[in-house]
């Protein structure tokens, strides 16, 4: 059984996974890809207390409480405050709940930290990753975990969300730079077809790509340098990298 269409937040960077219907492959495993990001943090989640920041519509901070009954609070923070409120409707119970609020501005000033911070595919979205990574760490409690995945294949051409690249090398910086120990990392790789691109059956159809691609590259010529290396490279395949880090401090 599907549920209606929720506006404006079943697109490309936030899925709904009750309205993938069952003949939308390409949507279903993209879902997957996220379910497992979640299992990874799950895995490697402290017991405790538990942010889980960008949460989108709450799926996977309702899995990781399934997963880890010794968490024992479990935080979803959003933007959209139609996120939140299916969210709440949907998944929250328990030890779950959730709020709206802006990542760059969450608790500012307080003093709590969280055991474990989770933020999944978020970080390519901000203006300035560096500060929002500095502010996982900052709400991090001593031998607290953070767990965060980017795409380390290039994404801002396509994806007129994406608003930086990153590289693992690049992506594991950020944790050294904080003075994080990183512990574990997971990679995921997701082929993508050309008729799935184009495929107007498909979940993430061509509409929501960005647009004038040939006019993009024609102002960024490295991107373009860029996407030809990458597709030497790997061929048509999206790479993700999922690490969690340990605060020492």
């Amino acid at each position: 059984m599907y549920i209606q269409r929720v506006p404006d937040i079943d697109t490309l960077e936030r899925i709904v996974p009750l309205d993938v219907p069952e003949e939308d492959l390409a949507g279903k495993a993209s879902l997957a890809l996220h379910y497992e990001r979640y299992r990874f943090a799950a895995e490697q989640a402290n017991p405790g207390t538990l942010l889980d920041l960008a949460c989108g519509v709450g799926y996977g901070t309702r899995l990781i409480s399934q997963e880890r009954p010794d968490i024992e609070v479990l935080l979803g923070v959003d933007l959209s405050d139609e996120a939140v409120d299916y969210a709440t409707r949907e998944y929250a119970g328990g030890r779950v709940r959730y709020e709206q609020g802006d990542a760059m501005k969450f608790r500012e000033g307080a003093s709590d930290r969280f055991d474990t911070i989770v933020s999944l595919e978020t970080i390519e979205h901000v203006p300035d990753p560096l500060k929002f990574f500095g502010r996982l760490a900052g709400l991090l409690a001593p031998g607290g975990i953070l767990i965060g995945s980017v795409p380390t294949t290039p994404s801002v051409d396509l994806n007129p969300h994406h608003l930086h690249d990153f590289t693992e090398r690049s992506f594991r910086q950020m944790g050294l730079d904080e003075g994080l120990a990183e512990i574990k990392s997971h990679t995921q790789i997701q082929r993508v077809g050309l008729s799935e691109l184009w495929s107007g059956d498909r979940r993430f159809r061509r509409e929501q790509l960005r647009s004038n691609l040939l006019g993009y590259y024609a102002r960024h010529p490295s991107a373009l340098v860029g996407r030809i290396v990458t597709t030497l490279r790997y061929g048509l395949a999206n790479h993700y990298t999922t690490i969690a880090w340990k605060n020492a401090g």
